[in-house]
C-alpha cells in the first residue's frame, strides 16, 4: 500500500468542478471560486492511503473522480471494508462526526483526483455556504445507514443473501453498462468481496465460481461484472 504525500496546490481549477455537486450545489460562482481558491487538488494512484484510521484530521476531501475504500482495522487485526465512496462527495469529514481524528483509513480503490482543504476551514464553510452543511449531513445519514444496513445483513443473511447484496449495492453505486451486464467500476478483488461481507476468501471464490457457471456473474483481471441482476435480487431477498 502506498502513502499520499502532502497535497500541494495545483492548477487554478475551474468553478463548474463544484457547481453540480451537492455540497456546493447552492453557491454561486463567487462562494464558489471563494472554496477552489482555499483548496489543494492531487491524483492519486490505485491502492493510495490517502489518511489512515486514527491519525490527526489535518484536511478533509472532495473525490471528483476515482473511487475510495473505507478501511476499518478490527481489534484482532484484520482489515475490514466499511464502505466504497464514489466520486462527487466529500471524505475525511471527521470534523463533521465531532472527531479530530480519522475514524477509517482511506484507500484508492482506482487512480483518483481529489481536492482537498484544511480541517480548521469547516466551520466557516459550514457557517457561510447554505446548503454545505445540509448536504453533508446527509451524506454523512446515508453512509451510516448503508452500514447499519450490512450490520443487519451481517446478523440476520446467509452468506449468498450478504455477497448478492454487495454485489448490488455495488453496481448501483458504480456500476458501467458493458456488453453482457452491469460492471463495477473500479478493480475488486475475490478478498476485497470477502471482506466486504465479512465471510471467507474461499467462500466467496466457490460462490462466484458456481454463479459464473449459471450466467449470473462474469470476473476476470479484478473486474466483476454482474449479468443478471434480477437473479441476484431474487437471491439476495429469499427466505431461510
Amino acid at each position: 500500500m502506498k502513502y499520499a504525500r502532502r497535497p500541494k496546490q495545483q492548477l487554478r481549477l475551474d468553478e463548474s468542478l463544484l457547481t453540480h455537486l451537492p455540497p456546493f450545489s447552492q453557491l454561486d460562482p463567487r462562494q464558489i471560486r471563494e472554496i477552489l481558491d482555499q483548496a489543494s487538488s492531487r491524483r492519486y494512484d490505485i491502492g493510495t492511503a490517502i489518511f489512515e484510521e486514527g491519525h490527526e484530521a489535518e484536511r478533509f476531501f472532495m473525490l471528483l473522480d476515482g473511487y475510495i475504500r473505507v478501511v476499518r482495522i478490527s481489534p484482532q487485526g484484520e482489515q475490514v471494508i466499511a464502505l466504497h465512496i464514489p466520486s462527487g462527495q466529500l471524505f475525511g469529514i471527521a470534523r463533521a462526526l465531532g472527531r479530530d481524528t480519522y475514524p477509517a483509513t482511506a484507500i484508492t480503490a482506482a487512480e483518483s483526483l481529489a481536492l482537498s482543504w484544511p480541517t480548521r476551514l469547516w466551520d466557516q464553510f459550514v457557517a457561510d455556504y447554505p446548503g454545505f452543511a445540509t448536504q453533508t449531513y446527509k451524506t454523512v445519514g446515508n453512509r451510516i445507514g448503508e452500514m447499519n444496513t450490512r450490520i443487519m445483513e451481517m446478523a440476520t443473511l446467509q452468506v449468498e443473501q450478504r455477497v448478492a447484496n454487495a454485489l448490488l449495492r455495488l453496481i448501483n453505486q458504480t456500476g458501467r453498462k458493458v456488453a453482457g451486464g452491469i460492471q463495477i467500476d473500479f478493480p475488486i478483488t475475490r478478498q476485497d468481496l470477502s471482506e466486504l461481507t465479512g465471510t471467507t476468501l474461499h467462500t466467496v471464490s466457490r460462490m462466484l465460481s458456481a454463479w459464473e457457471k449459471q450466467g449470473l456473474v462474469a470476473s476476470q483481471r479484478k473486474r466483476i461484472t454482474v449479468c443478471d441482476p434480477h437473479q441476484l435480487v431474487l437471491i439476495s431477498s429469499a427466505t431461510v
